[in-house]
């Protein structure tokens, strides 16, 4: 769970502020951290560090960060975030000289990635898999780097989006079913490779596409080179950047994400129609879907809980006296919508169940008749190996109850989820072009099996 982008620009120009504005764009995929690194003739420097992008940049900092080219990272709260060891870009010194990489994603394999590469004398810092790349990388010496990041994509088994920066050169690859996202774009002589098309378009790119999946770009000063691979592997990007993790404005495989909700919505109601009175989102990643239901029932959408945007992270919690008070400071009922109606609710999703819970006793407490919960995905029911932040089984609710022990849990009046065959239908895609595996168990690649050899590939300069 995290967001990349990397700047590569004319000589004279300014990597770093690019890159600043760049993980503002980016910041909603992850709080945690953040983290740049800037290549400025034979060095790389990098500053990065625990918190929000302006609490751990400031003018000052960019100012002392000159180059052209460079790189970022942000980092949702997952375990190994806590170590500020493994906050990224990590950087390490190889027979090439500097290179620093940023990465999101999971490999299935890094474990023992790691293990055979300790048993060849290599020393890890950090318990990223980030670090596993770099020292993959560096054990490809005496070859052009293009090839030497071949070599490397080759023993990689995940999910992947990977950005990497040397003083004289910017490369990305993705892995080889695209489930982590990764685009780029280039105006007035700066190219930008990022997560999602919305950090293209903060920064003044509209031309935005994605990299193929398996896809690897490499710009330096001759240019771009794209290595594509001849035959492709079934896509199968991650489902859950459409339902939850993406921005709405940004794009992936040319569907805008907002409108992909809004589909989701009126598939909802599709499948299941319901007498209410008013659609209300749980703030904020049900608004996409809430408008779409809200249009196909022909019922009104209504800001029905609103979210104070100023408790963030660092939010103190007062006293044992009014603790039970502080979850009303971060949601809010607006009861004069609520009070006396029959209210659908839309969420992206139920991990836990514990936020829903809390979400329809709210909407109890202001006045409602009746509260029917619709979700706008399938039942998790499987970990994600891929750098999702849905790690065991036991977690989800989804996978030790029954849909109706969890609506008598949450206290809804009724619960739907959307079907597997719905969500693929408002993406517009077959089954076995998304990676559904924390809904069905089928997985692209399989944890503990090894991804398709990559075939023979082509070098197309533009």
């Amino acid at each position: 769970m995290a967001g990349v982008i990397g700047v590569w620009g004319p000589e004279g120009s300014r990597a770093a502020d690019r890159i600043y504005l760049g993980l503002y764009a980016l910041q909603h995929r992850g709080e945690k951290s953040c983290g740049l690194a800037v290549a400025d003739g034979g060095r790389i420097q990098v500053v990065k560090g625990h918190g929000l992008v302006p609490e751990v940049f400031d003018r000052a900092v960019l100012g002392r960060l000159p180059g052209p080219a460079g790189i970022g990272h942000v980092l949702s709260s997952r375990a190994d975030a806590q170590d500020p060891a493994n906050i990224q870009p990590l950087m390490a010194y190889t027979s090439r000289g500097p290179v620093a990489v940023a990465y999101d994603g999971a490999l299935i394999n890094g474990h023992a990635l790691r293990q055979a590469l300790q048993q060849g004398g290599s020393v890890f810092q950090t318990t990223s898999d980030a670090e596993v790349i770099l020292s993959r990388l560096a054990r490809c010496a005496g070859v052009p780097l293009e090839e030497a990041v071949g070599q490397t994509m080759a023993s990689l088994q995940g999910g992947w989006a990977v950005i990497l920066l040397t003083p004289a050169a910017l490369v990305a690859f993705r892995d080889p079913y695209g489930i982590r996202p990764l685009c780029f774009g280039h105006s007035d002589g700066v190219v930008v490779v990022a997560s999602e098309t919305c950090a293209l378009t903060a920064l003044g790119i509209e031309d935005g596409q994605e990299l193929l999946p398996g896809e690897l770009l490499l710009v330096d000063k001759a240019g771009v080179v794209r290595r594509r691979p001849q035959a492709l592997p079934s896509r199968a990007p991650c489902a859950f950047e459409y339902i939850y993790y993406a921005r709405p404005d940004s794009e992936l495989f040319d569907r805008n994400v907002h409108l992909v909700r809004k589909e989701v919505g009126r598939r909802l109601f599709q499948e299941r129609p319901v007498e209410a009175d008013v659609v209300i989102a749980a703030p904020d990643s049900g608004t996409s879907a809430a408008m779409g239901f809200a249009e196909a029932a022909g019922l009104p959408f209504e800001i029905g809980l609103v979210k104070n945007r100023y408790v963030g992270r660092s939010f103190i919690h007062p006293d044992a006296a009014v603790r039970h008070l502080a979850v009303k400071i971060k949601l809010n009922p607006n009861r004069r919508v609520l009070a006396g109606k029959r209210v659908v609710v839309l969420d992206d999703s139920i991990v836990r169940g514990t936020t829903s819970r809390r979400t329809v006793s709210l909407v109890r407490e202001a006045g409602a008749k009746e509260v029917h919960m619709y979700v706008a995905s399938p039942p998790f029911v499987h970990p994600c190996p891929y750098g999702i932040d849905i790690s065991s089984r036991g977690e989800l609710i989804a996978a030790q109850r029954t849909i109706e022990d969890i609506r008598r849990y949450i206290g809804a009046d009724s619960l739907y989820y959307l079907s597997v065959e719905g969500l693929c239908a408002a993406i517009g895609v077959r089954p076995d072009q998304l990676c559904l595996g924390c809904m069905t168990g089928r997985y692209p690649v399989p944890p503990g099996d090894v991804h398709p050899t990559q075939r023979r590939e082509e070098k197309v300069r533009g």
